[in-house]
């Protein structure tokens, strides 16, 4: 049976059900998704539950190239369609509510989180399915007058902190684990010792003893969730790249885990410039 097309009415419906359902997890309200689903499907051409969170896994995708973030539980897929990319960017401003939560929700002081184990947080580095592209109908960038939400989550100074010292917690643990205590009592939190200007966050140390540089990035959301990088960090991580270690928190708020990418940031991230110096000619 041939596949067809999305029309502008069901794809107009599956983005309002996304946004409701974002509302909510935003205001930490229960709902169900796949009531949700089951709800759409009376309301399409005879979509099978799959596609619509298929879809559902598309809107996640063009919302990171609109600089916003995504549904928990609906992992990005960047093969979207042009009339979706159109409709999430034409339907998005006009979602106060969920704007404002968002706006709310970035700024929020955050606590350190406590666990259970924190050894056991340690996970995977995430790989898409797909690599993110731009639809050939039209490049999608963030909106005029839109605010960038992940770059004005990454401002949170509160979060910022709160994952640095939980990163200290981990590292220490990870230390005394591997009968290292002498090290795990050297670690430095070296953003409040020295300055934001190293390059790095901590000084820690592998079990052999070698040092180990940890750039701590922290975000409350998804583990697709881009990050920024300053010049100076990129720098520091090409001039050191055997000591070199980004920590990168997600999930912080609700169930916090950690990936890490050792070496340089070029070898290790898709990087994209945010930010230009600019000097009169």
């Amino acid at each position: 049976m041939p596949v067809v097309d999305w029309s502008r009415e069901e794809v107009e419906a599956v983005v309002a059900d996304y946004f409701a359902m974002f509302a909510l997890d935003l205001a930490r309200m229960p709902y169900k998704k796949a009531e949700h689903r089951r709800a759409l499907v009376q309301k399409l051409n005879n979509r099978s539950e799959q596609s619509i969170e298929f879809k559902h896994q598309n809107i996640s995708a063009v919302l990171l190239d609109l600089k916003f973030h995504y549904l928990p539980g609906y992992k990005p897929r960047f093969n979207y369609q042009h009339l979706l990319a159109e409709v999430v960017a034409d339907r998005l401003p006009e979602q106060r509510s969920l704007l404002d939560i968002a706006a709310a929700d970035a700024d929020r002081p955050v606590v350190v989180p406590e666990v259970d184990d924190i050894l056991a947080i340690l996970t995977e580095v995430p790989r898409s399915d797909s690599k993110p592209h731009k639809v050939s109908e039209r490049v999608v960038l963030p909106l005029a007058g839109m605010t960038n939400y992940i770059e004005r989550e990454a401002r949170n100074r509160s979060l910022g902190l709160a994952g640095e010292e939980f990163v200290l917690n981990f590292e220490r643990a990870r230390l005394i684990r591997d009968g290292r205590e002498s090290l795990a009592a050297r670690i430095e939190h070296t953003s409040k010792v020295r300055g934001d200007h190293e390059g790095y966050d901590i000084l820690s140390f592998d079990k052999s003893g070698a040092e180990r540089l940890i750039e701590v990035k922290t975000t409350k959301y998804g583990r697709f969730t881009p990050f920024f990088a300053s010049r100076n960090e990129v720098d520091v991580s090409e001039r050191n790249p055997a000591s070199y270690h980004v920590y990168r928190m997600f999930d912080f708020r609700d169930k916090p885990q950690l990936y890490v990418l050792p070496g340089p940031m070029s070898a290790t991230c898709e990087l994209s410039a945010a930010s230009f110096l600019a000097r009169p000619r």
